[in-house]
């Protein structure tokens, strides 16, 4: 399998003594739920930090629960915006089921849903979600257990919403970067569609030696005409203070949110107070790239 993995991304190194923070801290783990199942190492473990799925050696969802911030792994709270630029999306696909905690915060953000399929290929994640992490499944919901790419290659519907969050244990799996992904992605959006993905890369987006942005951002320009990107510089300041008390990003790499579409895509910034967190801080982060 080919693989985008993020310490090759690296354009700038980290200083030593925040490094040994991180590499000297341990957590407290107590873990609550342990399988191994066909595709993954599954862990839900709780420590002074909050409760998180692991998946290997990664967290791949979960909840912070400290002082400094309470709430679901901060990047995922970019995928709010959403809302923001489609606050009339009926129908939505999420590729990763993770927590179940985003397809909570869609069914009640969007008021004319009528459907949101989650496709994932992990057949225990709906448990879990729901006997760990208070996922609330309702009649909405629609359960797919498919690898995400098969989905899009046959999906049945248009989708005014398709959000992607793949990365797994090693980093990204290029096959979420190719042409054939795209096209598929874009077959199954509707002419106003959009589309929402998480990827990563040096902070440093100009810099010509940033591998992401020369290299994979290219295919988003050539299937989408408009693309709005989110550098993860508000999520990077919770996960350093909230998990090693470290008031800077430590490690040369952010997410990088990206929200594509054909048409025009513009933030209803009016509508923000719907959205239960601070949202501007998340919006700040809009990138001219």
């Amino acid at each position: 399998m080919n693989i985008l993995i993020p310490e090759e991304l690296v354009i700038k190194e980290a200083k030593n003594e925040l490094l040994n923070i991180i590499n000297n801290k341990k957590f407290n783990d107590r873990v609550l739920y342990e399988l191994k199942s066909n595709f993954h190492n599954i862990r839900v473990v709780e420590n002074e930090i909050g409760r998180f799925l692991h998946y290997k050696d990664t967290y791949q969802a979960g909840f912070i629960n400290t002082e400094f911030y309470k709430g679901n792994l901060p990047y995922i709270n970019y995928f709010l915006i959403s809302y923001l630029l489609n606050p009339k999306a009926q129908k939505v696909l999420v590729i990763g089921m993770g927590s179940g905690k985003l397809v909570n915060d869609i069914e009640f953000l969007f008021d004319d849903l009528k459907s949101v399929d989650v496709v994932d290929l992990e057949e225990n994640i709906v448990n879990i979600a729901q006997n760990y992490f208070n996922f609330k499944p309702s009649e909405k919901f629609n359960f797919i257990l498919q690898d995400g790419i098969t989905y899009l290659r046959n999906c049945p519907k248009k989708y005014d919403l398709i959000i992607a969050d793949v990365a797994n244990n090693e980093g990204i799996d290029l096959r979420f970067l190719s042409e054939d992904y795209f096209s598929a992605v874009k077959k199954c959006l509707k002419k106003h569609g959009i589309f929402v993905s998480n990827m990563c890369a040096s902070p440093d987006f100009k810099n010509p030696k940033n591998i992401f942005f020369k290299k994979y951002f290219p295919i988003y320009k050539k299937f989408f005409n408009n693309n709005m990107v989110f550098k993860g510089n508000y999520s990077d300041k919770i996960y350093y203070k909230s998990f090693f008390n470290i008031d800077e990003r430590v490690i040369d790499i952010t997410n990088v949110i990206i929200f594509s579409s054909s048409e025009n895509i513009d933030l209803k910034r009016d509508l923000a107070e719907k959205i239960n967190l601070n949202i501007e801080d998340y919006l700040n982060d809009l990138t001219d790239i």
